[in-house]
C-alpha cells in the first residue's frame, strides 16, 4: 500500500516496509497485543542495525507507532499517524469480528473491505485496486487477523497520550468512516507536539486514495518537524513504514530452558490481593463489554453485593486460575449449563464460547456429548438456544 510514496521518501531518508505476521506472504507467528508487534518490529531494525527512525503508520500500523514513542522514545525521531486512532472502537466489535472468522473464514471480511477502505467513486474508479484490497484480506492468515482484531481490541492509549514526546503528524481522510476525523482531533489534543491534516476526498487508506497528497505531507513532516540525528551505527537515519494490514519477521526463539524463582510461602498476617479488579477484566473479555455493561447497570441495592461476589469470585478466582485455558472452561461451563436447564445462562455462555475461540462445530460436539450426560430433553432445548446464538453472532453484518 505504500508503493506510491516509496520513490520519494527514498529520495530522501533509507526506507524499510514490513507486514504484519501472516500478511502479505509473511511468515504466519501470530501476536495477540500492539506491544509485542512493536517489540518484534525493533527486533528487525536492531538486526538492521537502525537505531533512531522516523515513522509512518497507518490504522494498525499507527497504533504500533503510537506504542513504539510511549515505550522506546529514545528510538523514535518522529511520528505520523494516518487513519489512526487511540482506540479503535470497542473490543466487543473487534472479537466479534473474529468469532465471524473463525466461524466463515476471511471472506464477508474482504469482500466487505471496500466499502471500509475507500470512497464509492474510488472504488468503482479503480477496479484492480479494489480487487486488491479484497485479494489482500483474503490470502491473509485467519489465525493472524484474529490475533490481530485481539490486538486492537486490547489496545487504548488514551490516558497516555499526554507522554508521547516525538513531533506527530496526525493525518486522516476527509471520507473516513473507519477512524475519521474525531479520533484524529482525539489524537492532537492529546500529543503535545501534533499537527492535524486533513485529506480530501480520501477515506480510510488514505495513502492508497489520495498518495500525491500523502507523500507531500509524508516529506514535508519528516523534513521539518524531525532533526534528523545519523544513525551511530550507520550514519543514516530510517522512515519505517508498516503496511495497514502487516507482519513482521518471526519471534525470537524461546530460550531451552527458563529458570524461574521458588513461590514462597505468605508471610504469616500477610493479605492475599483483592481479586476484583482481575475478575472485572477477565468478565469483560469473556462476555463483552455490552453484556457485563448491562449486568452492572441494572444492579442496585438489592443485586449489587451479588454482582460484586460473582465478578470477584467466579471471575477473578476461578475463571482466572491458570489450570485450564478459557477453551476448555467454556467446555465445563456449557455442559454444567445443560444439565442444570440454565437456558439464559447459557445464551451468554455461547456467545462467550465463541469469543473463547471456540468453533460452531466444536460447540456442537459438547451439546451432544452432554446429551449423553445430562438427557436429550435438555440437549434438545439447548440445541435451540444456541443455534440461536450462533446464527446472530456468526452472520456478518451488512
Amino acid at each position: 500500500m505504500w508503493d506510491r510514496q516509496i520513490p520519494e521518501l527514498s529520495r530522501h531518508w533509507r526506507v524499510f516496509r514490513f507486514d504484519m505476521p501472516g500478511h502479505g506472504g509473511a511468515p504466519a507467528h501470530p501476536c495477540g497485543s500492539v506491544g509485542e508487534l512493536a517489540e518484534r518490529l525493533l527486533a528487525t531494525l536492531d538486526e538492521l542495525g537502525v537505531q533512531r527512525f522516523g515513522y509512518a503508520g497507518c490504522a494498525l500500523g499507527g497504533a504500533i507507532g503510537v506504542e513504539l514513542a510511549l515505550r522506546h522514545p529514545q528510538r523514535v525521531a518522529s511520528l505520523a499517524l494516518i487513519s489512526a486512532s487511540p482506540r479503535f472502537g470497542t473490543a466487543d466489535e473487534f472479537r466479534q469480528r473474529g468469532v465471524i472468522v473463525r466461524s466463515n473464514g476471511l471472506d464477508p471480511i474482504a469482500r466487505s473491505a471496500p466499502e471500509r477502505w475507500f470512497t464509492p467513486g474510488f472504488a468503482a474508479a479503480q477496479p484492480a485496486i479494489t480487487d486488491w484490497a479484497v485479494q489482500m484480506v483474503r490470502t491473509t492468515d485467519p489465525g493472524c487477523y484474529i490475533a490481530a482484531c485481539e490486538a486492537l481490541a486490547a489496545f487504548d492509549v488514551r490516558a497516555e497520550l499526554g507522554r508521547t514526546g516525538v513531533p506527530t503528524l496526525v493525518l486522516v481522510g476527509s471520507e473516513d468512516q473507519v477512524t475519521g476525523q474525531g479520533e484524529a482531533r482525539t489524537l492532537v489534543a492529546g500529543i503535545p507536539d501534533a499537527r492535524l491534516a486533513v485529506v480530501p476526498g480520501a477515506s480510510h487508506l488514505a495513502p492508497v486514495e489520495q498518495p500525491a497528497a500523502v507523500t507531500d505531507l509524508l516529506v514535508r513532516h519528516f523534513s521539518s518537524a524531525w532533526q534528523a540525528a545519523p544513525d551511530t551505527a550507520t550514519g543514516q537515519s530510517a522512515i519505517a513504514a508498516p503496511p495497514v494490514k502487516p507482519v513482521l519477521a518471526p519471534p525470537p526463539p524461546a530460550p531451552m530452558a527458563e529458570i524461574a524463582p521458588m513461590e514462597q510461602p505468605e508471610a504469616a498476617g500477610s493479605v492475599r490481593p483483592d481479586p476484583y479488579d482481575a475478575g472485572m477484566k477477565v468478565r469483560r473479555e469473556v462476555l463483552g463489554d455490552a453484556h457485563v455493561d448491562k449486568a452492572l447497570a441494572s444492579a442496585d441495592d438489592f443485586s449489587g453485593d451479588f454482582q460484586e461476589l460473582i465478578t470477584r469470585y467466579a471471575w477473578g478466582e476461578v475463571w482466572n486460575r491458570p489450570g485450564l485455558d478459557r477453551r476448555s472452561r467454556s467446555c465445563v461451563t456449557l455442559t454444567a449449563l445443560v444439565a442444570g436447564g440454565h437456558l439464559d445462562e447459557l445464551a451468554f455462555h455461547t456467545r462467550a464460547a465463541l469469543r473463547n475461540g471456540l468453533t460452531p462445530a466444536e460447540i456442537k460436539e459438547v451439546l451432544i456429548q452432554a446429551a449423553v450426560y445430562c438427557g436429550v430433553p435438555a440437549a434438545n432445548s439447548a440445541f435451540k438456544v444456541a443455534q440461536a446464538v450462533i446464527r446472530e453472532e456468526t452472520t456478518p453484518q451488512e
